[in-house]
């Protein structure tokens, strides 16, 4: 029978892809703890406390020091091709438009990512950002890798292969780090395409050094656009916080800017909140009356009908909903109940689901306390919408990961549903022991009961879909990709539309929460949970504003927490 293996992990932090593959080792059976890349002697500390059998780096931005690789066996992870070396692996396969890449694990030596290769596993390149590709395709290669490689690590007889330079299978090969002069925007030369890919390279960082209206931005959130044109260069509409720029041969949408200013932090914001005032003279431009899913244009909402079905697209950058996307995502699901259909299906964006409350827009409001309140009162009318309607069956359809309160947000539903690898953080408590909200008081314990529900909130720590699924805080995953999960969630809604029982199902859905409604009133627990968030709002504990505080302005990290470290807490 294999062994299960002690494993640490170094990792600058705990990043989608590092959560994906915490979750997937501990489903082997293995033991991880984790340890932030800090410094050389945090590093060395965290190795002997725990005595690793086998050190992985998923995540890392400086190589691990020879004190800890000469005496442990450490596996790299690296996001591109076998021979590709630098730190702008992804970077520079999406500037030069490459149709495969990969994802490798080497072993850590002398030579930055020289080491021997363990395993390697490819992927087709979607035009996408690079954070985007990151969090989907190069984490289900680099799950297939990793568990390549502990396997052969663990079977003990498996010789890791030195890197041949000369082998012309070998497609790649040492590239320096990404500058802003290889990213460099010509507005006048440059078409929508090689434009999009500049930007796309540098999303979520460091961005695309530009101008705008005289003051320096960097660039983030990109996507095309199929009729617009103006002059080249110049800002030609803005749509929902989105900005159009015309180019050469017709116009791209910039989502997200960070105002670069030397003498103070800045963060990135919707692009038009972060221009100011001078975005007033842009027109705002709507989304075309009955605009084709397929039209490439920036929309975060979008609607679609089919057989009994109405499909209710939102796809809010990183998963961060602020109090005016919440109010547009609420009127869309209301409109969309106004619809002849049976079944809703919500489905969040290919990357994230929904992670809560925006704390960028809320860290740059006059008054956070307020942005926060108010924010948070948004997404509860949203989820109020979705728990008191009588007229569907809904379904959340989590193609992409889910945090605080978007995972609350999704159990709203009737049926919630997630694609296998999506990862799910079903607690607030790391935001300054922030209380949270969106009805999770009474969603959470209806679902899975009150013990289960308190052990989750506390726990800070990932679930996997399998483990939600044994928790039963979501009832089914399925499909490895994310068309698969799209193509299976349709078979399913329209089955369910298409159901003689569902008048039946529909009034025992009614009758439930009549009851429900009679036990306790659902807006007893907002008032509950609005009371706790005060104090974190406006009483005189700071922490959640201090913790916001490092979350917008990436502050690193001083030690790794307990509940990620286990081997502190072991000792």
């Amino acid at each position: 029978m294999d062994r299960a293996l002690r494993i640490l992990f170094l990792t600058h932090s705990f990043n989608s892809l590092t959560q994906r593959l915490y979750d997937e080792l501990r489903e082997c059976g293995h033991e991880v703890s984790i340890e932030f890349d800090i410094n050389d002697t945090v590093t060395t500390e965290a190795a002997r406390l725990y005595a690793p059998d086998l050190i992985i780096a998923p995540y890392l931005r400086r190589a691990i020091p020879e004190a800890v690789w000469r005496r442990h066996v450490c596996l790299v992870l690296h996001p591109g091709i076998r021979g590709d070396r630098g730190p702008s692996a992804l970077d520079w396969a999406i500037i030069n438009a490459e149709t495969e890449w990969g994802v490798t694990v080497l072993q850590a030596n002398a030579q930055l990512d020289g080491g021997d290769i363990w395993a390697s596993a490819g992927f087709a390149m979607r035009a996408a950002r690079k954070s985007s590709l990151y969090r989907n395709e190069v984490t289900e290669a680099a799950v297939t890798a990793v568990l390549a490689a502990v396997d052969r690590f663990r079977g003990g007889t498996f010789v890791p292969e030195p890197l041949d330079e000369c082998d012309p299978a070998v497609r790649g090969r040492a590239r320096p780090l990404m500058r802003q002069t290889d990213r460099w925007i010509d507005w006048l030369g440059d078409d929508s395409a090689s434009i999009l890919r500049k930007i796309r390279s540098a999303d979520g960082a460091p961005g695309v050094e530009d101008e705008i209206f005289g003051q320096p931005y960097q660039l983030f959130d990109a996507c095309p656009e199929g009729s617009l044109s103006g002059r080249a260069g110049e800002i030609i509409a803005r749509r929902d916080g989105a900005i159009c720029r015309a180019t050469c041969d017709g116009a791209v949408w910039i989502g997200q800017l960070r105002r670069i200013d030397p003498d103070e932090r800045t963060l990135k914001l919707p692009a038009v909140d972060a221009i100011g005032p001078r975005a007033g003279a842009v027109t705002e431009l709507p989304l075309p009356a009955g605009a084709a899913a397929g039209v490439s244009t920036y929309r975060e909402i979008s609607y679609v009908e089919e057989q009994g079905v109405g499909y209710l697209y939102f796809d809010f950058y990183n998963g961060a909903m602020s109090s005016a996307q919440c109010a547009r995502l609420q009127n869309a699901y209301l409109s969309a109940c106004a619809r002849p259909t049976r079944v809703i299906v919500l489905l969040g964006g290919r990357d994230f689901w929904s992670n809560g409350i925006h704390l960028n827009v809320i860290e740059s409001a006059e008054s956070p306390a307020d942005e926060s309140w108010r924010n948070i009162n948004a997404m509860n009318d949203l989820a109020q919408a979705i728990i008191t309607t009588t007229s569907h069956l809904t379904i959340a359809a989590m193609r992409g990961n889910a945090g605080a309160g978007g995972v609350f947000l999704a159990l709203a539903a009737d049926h919630v549903w997630a694609r296998t690898g999506v990862i799910l953080n079903p607690h607030y408590k790391s935001m300054g022991n922030l209380y949270g909200s969106e009805y999770w008081t009474y969603l959470l314990p209806k679902r899975i009961g009150r013990q289960r529900a308190e052990a989750i909130t506390e726990n800070r720590l990932p679930l996997g879909v399998r483990a939600a699924r044994r928790l039963e805080l979501i009832d089914d995953h399925f499909g490895t990709s994310e068309e698969d999960f799209r193509q299976e969630v349709r078979v399913r809604a329209q089955a369910i539309a298409q159901d003689p029982a569902f008048p039946f199902a529909l009034a025992e859905k009614n009758r439930q929460r009549m009851r429900d409604e009679a036990e306790r009133p659902l807006e007893s627990y907002r008032a509950a949970e609005l009371e706790r968030l005060r104090m974190n709002f406006y009483g005189f504990d700071p922490s959640y504003h201090v913790a916001r505080y490092h979350f917008v302005y990436h502050v690193p990290h001083s030690w790794t927490p307990l509940h990620l470290a286990r081997h502190r807490r072991l000792n």
